[in-house]
């Protein structure tokens, strides 16, 4: 230690000092010689200690606030700088440091204080470094509140010290917190009057169009010269141009956003994300590939939906659908997260579960099949945008089937869901761009037919998306994403959720079958003894077994609903709904649509092909008595009658979209209710068949055997057949015979 022109420095190997407001490293100390080796860079200098006693700029670096003077470049601050209430802060501050020093709050062992020395810090039985530990523990045991309205919400032995030496060279003017007294920052040219007018064209111009900084500084100069007059200097151009920046950001938002943002408050509160699941975000964006329809084989957009975790930066689930997500395939998609993918046909064992402490065996035990390399969890806070979908209330019902929080992103405030939104960016760069049938980034840079080029149908085109993710998004560097423990490290998504497990364990928690029908919507209805229950317009569950006990009867349910029973329905495919047993809660029927044939089946239809259904039956004039009636309707939208106008190859791009996106949802919406099937792969090499011409065998079978019920119906009874020409010419003579008799 030695004592310059600063105070107190220390010279030993690795501390640092100031030279002429350049910072110097002391790599070593030859005490023998009187002198140091001090390095900056790749500089090196040997110095001897008087030297540097004498330096006129030789002073320590600044550390800890609390020790260091709020204003190093100028006058020390000094206790008439701060407000009534800092003052009686800098009292506190100074009685806790001087407890640690010599055990009373005042500084004097002969004027305590009631109660002193505490056993903590009587100075006759403990040492000056335990008693700078205790009041540290003391401090921190204060709660985050107390603490900081001390400045002293974080305190270590460390600071202790060094704001000690800070009042040994200063006073009580040393523990003063150098966040209450900055430097005072801004240009000397920008007075009252410019401040006032660059606020005053700021408010001004915010409802205009937008204008350059050249014409705000034209008007600035107006409302100083008008209202302050022309002896009032004005700054240049270039200086308001960097205050401008500097007050009111860069300017590069659209106005009308810029407005709309004005009137939102920032948020007051910080999230910090530290374990896997605790945010989450969703986000739906068109995928920039064309992909092959399953029933036509023409090419159509499709959505991607992603669930991004935001701590391990992990895809943790995603969904391709052919029509905007709805809330259904959001609740569906919260479920997904929570559960472990299966392996798929043509995965070998490096897509296999590969984190550590849980072994693969296991976790295949509780899921009952292989589980890939992806990570699932219970989600906690789940982020989406303010889509319909997204605020429904089947997302809602959602959330309290999972025990999640579904928040919506902050409007215009794009960081809440920028690591998703970059996901986009990395899925397109890193795996779209390379498909056949891409469609750019919008229709400028759009090729001449990239439906032409579509080889991909939806099916493969999920199967490698999900390849893609197990295989290269989760085992890729994550860059500028690395974590606070590890910045110097290179993580990637499983990395970051193995070490998770290390440090917080990991919940083997599988969900339940049953989970599926409790995400489904709710409907509170009537079982009727002649019709079952009404859903949507249409009727379920005739003559059903599991209806019977419970027809005509109340439900025995208060509230709002009294007495009314509870029905679930999946909208992507209305041909039944959901019932569950009262004497067995565990065990859930399905009731089909009144106006299914019993022979036979006809195609999924979503609930917009119910509504259109029933739209089309009263344009027409039907009054039907019951929904066998509206099979043949039904049928007709469906596509699958005979005349030549509903042929595939005369159909129009509107009706086998539509078609095609029915079809898709029912297949969505199977394999949510029965799970994935295992041939369900759609590898390389596997064909996916076009689905028309079964869909209209199918179709066409259904209504052949309506009809024939309704003949039956009709005729219980196969009457005897008419007799022979010959016959009836014999009987015709016989009759005529007697009266030639009579003649």
């Amino acid at each position: 230690m030695m004592t310059g022109q600063a105070g107190l420095l220390e010279l030993s190997a690795g501390s640092a000092l100031l030279l002429g407001g350049r910072e110097w490293a002391v790599s070593s100390v030859e005490a023998q010689y009187g002198r140091v080796l001090l390095r900056s860079g790749g500089e090196e200098q040997r110095r001897s200690i008087r030297w540097l006693a004498h330096h006129p700029d030789c002073r320590p670096v600044p550390g800890d606030d609390a020790a260091v003077p709020a204003r190093p470049g100028g006058q020390p601050p000094v206790l008439e700088d701060l407000t009534g209430y800092q003052r009686e802060a800098v009292r506190l501050r100074v009685a806790h440091l001087l407890e640690a020093e010599t055990g009373f709050r005042s500084g004097d062992p002969l004027h305590p204080e009631p109660g002193e020395p505490r056993p903590a810090y009587d100075p006759r039985t403990t040492m000056l470094g335990q008693r700078r530990r205790a009041k540290a523990a003391e401090l921190n045991a204060l709660g985050g509140g107390e603490a900081a309205l001390l400045g002293l919400g974080s305190v270590s032995e460390r600071t202790l010290r060094r704001m000690a030496d800070a009042w040994k060279a200063r006073g009580p003017a040393g523990c003063i917190d150098g966040r209450w007294l900055r430097p005072r920052a801004g240009h000397p040219s920008i007075t009252e009057e410019v401040r006032e007018a660059i606020f005053a064209v700021r408010k001004e111009t915010r409802d205009r169009s937008r204008t350059s900084v050249k014409d705000k500084h034209v008007l600035v100069a107006q409302y100083v010269a008008e209202k302050f007059g022309a002896d009032v200097p004005v700054p240049g151009y270039w200086t308001l141009r960097k205050v401008w920046r500097e007050w009111s950001g860069p300017g590069g938002t659209r106005p009308r956003y810029d407005r709309a943002a004005d009137g939102i408050e920032a948020a007051k509160v910080h999230v910090t994300v530290s374990r896997p699941g605790q945010v989450v975000a969703l986000d739906t964006t068109p995928l920039p590939v064309k992909v092959r329809d399953g029933v036509f084989g023409d090419p159509v957009t499709a959505f991607l939906t992603l669930a991004l975790d935001m701590f391990t930066h992990s895809a943790v689930a995603f969904r391709l659908t052919l029509v905007s997500d709805t809330a259904v395939d959001i609740a569906m998609l919260l479920r997904d997260i929570m559960m472990p993918l299966p392996m798929r046909d043509g995965w070998g064992p490096e897509m296999e579960w590969p984190y550590p402490g849980v072994p693969a065996g296991l976790v295949a035990d509780f899921a009952g099949h292989r589980v890939a390399g992806l990570p699932f969890f219970a989600p906690e806070t789940v982020t989406t945008d303010h889509g319909g979908p997204y605020k429904s209330h089947t997302a809602v019902a959602a959330q309290q089937a999972l025990g999640c929080n579904v928040l919506p992103a902050r409007v215009l405030r794009p960081q809440d869901k920028a690591a998703c939104e970059r996901a986009f960016g990395s899925l397109r760069s890193l795996l779209f761009e390379h498909l056949p049938g891409y469609t750019g980034i919008d229709v400028a840079d759009r090729g001449a037919d990239p439906g032409a080029a579509a080889v991909l149908t939806l099916t493969q085109m999920e199967h490698l998306v999900a390849e893609w993710i197990i295989s290269v998004w989760q085992k890729r560097a994550l860059g500028e994403h690395a974590p606070a423990w590890g910045p110097g490290g290179e993580h990637s998504p499983n990395t970051l959720f193995a070490a998770a497990m290390n440090q917080g364990g990991f919940a083997l928690q599988i969900p339940r079958p049953e989970l599926y029908y409790e995400l489904l919507p709710v409907h509170h209805v009537k079982i009727h003894a002649d019709r079952g229950v009404k859903i949507g317009g249409l009727w379920y569950g005739r003559a059903d077994p599991a209806l019977k006990p419970y027809e005509g009867k109340p439900s025995g349910r208060g509230g709002k609903h009294k007495d009314a029973w509870v029905i679930r329905d999946d909208r992507r495919d209305r041909r039944q709904v959901f019932f569950q047993d009262p004497a067995d809660p565990g065990k859930w029927h399905a009731l089909r649509w009144n106006g299914l044939p019993p022979e036979g089946e006809i195609p999924a239809f979503s609930d917009r092909t119910a509504d259109e259904l029933l739209r089309e039956a009263r344009v027409a004039g039907l009054s039907p008595k019951s929904d066998d009636d509206l099979l043949p309707v039904l049928l007709r939208l469906l596509g699958g009658v005979a005349p030549v106008s509903q042929w595939p190859s005369q159909m129009g791009k509107k009706e086998k979209n539509a078609r095609a996106r029915e079809t898709a949802q029912g297949d969505q919406a199977a394999r949510d209710w029965h799970g994935p099937a295992p041939s369900a792969a759609g590898g390389e090499g596997t064909v996916v068949p076009l689905r028309w011409p079964e869909q209209a065998s199918r179709a066409r079978d259904a209504i052949d055997a309506e009809r024939r019920r309704r003949r039956e119906q009709a005729v219980p009874q196969r009457p005897a057949p008419p007799g022979t020409l010959g016959d009836k010419l014999r009987s015709t003579s016989l009759l005529a015979l007697p009266e030639e008799d009579e003649e």
